[in-house]
C-alpha cells in the first residue's frame, strides 16, 4: 500500500457521473506532503484545493465551503487546531468535516483533536489507505448526521 512518504500513485477510483464531486481543502505547510495528498485525492476524483498556512486555510474554507478540510496541526500563523475551532464556530461551515494530520504523537493528537471539533485525526506518516478509509468514514457519518 502506498504511504504518504512514498511517491504518489494514481488510484483508479473515480466518482460516478451522477455523483457531484466532493470538495476538499488540504492545508499543510510542508509542500511535499501537500502535493502528495493533493495528487492522491485528485486521483480519487475529489475537487481539491490547497492552502499552505492556517490563515489561508480558514479564508479558503469560508470562501469554498468544502465538504472536507484535511488540516496539518502545526502550521505557521494559525495552527490547524485554531483553524478547526474557527470552522466549528462558523455556522456557514457546520456541514464541513475536518480531519487533522500531525506528527506530534498519536496520543496527543487523539486527545486534542476532538477538543477542537475535529471529526478524526491521523498521525504522520500514514498510508494512503488509512487516509482513504478515514475520509470515507467521516464523509459517510456527516451524510447521516
Amino acid at each position: 500500500m502506498p504511504s504518504l512518504m512514498a511517491s504518489s500513485r494514481k488510484a483508479s477510483s473515480r466518482p460516478s457521473a451522477s455523483r457531484p464531486s466532493t470538495r476538499v481543502l488540504v492545508a499543510d505547510d510542508d509542500v511535499e506532503i501537500l502535493g502528495l495528498v493533493t495528487r492522491h485525492l485528485s486521483s480519487r476524483g475529489f475537487e481539491v484545493h490547497e492552502a499552505d498556512d492556517g490563515e489561508t486555510a480558514l479564508a479558503q474554507a469560508r470562501k469554498l465551503k468544502p465538504d472536507l478540510v484535511v488540516l496539518d496541526v502545526m502550521m505557521p500563523g494559525m495552527s490547524g487546531w485554531q483553524v478547526c475551532r474557527s470552522i466549528r464556530e462558523d455556522s456557514a461551515l457546520e456541514d464541513t468535516a475536518v480531519i487533522m494530520l500531525t506528527g506530534i504523537g498519536e496520543r496527543l493528537n487523539e486527545m486534542t483533536s476532538p477538543l477542537y471539533g475535529a471529526d478524526a485525526s491521523l498521525d504522520k506518516p500514514f498510508e494512503f489507505g488509512e487516509l482513504d478509509a478515514t475520509i470515507d468514514r467521516v464523509l459517510e457519518s456527516r451524510k447521516k448526521a
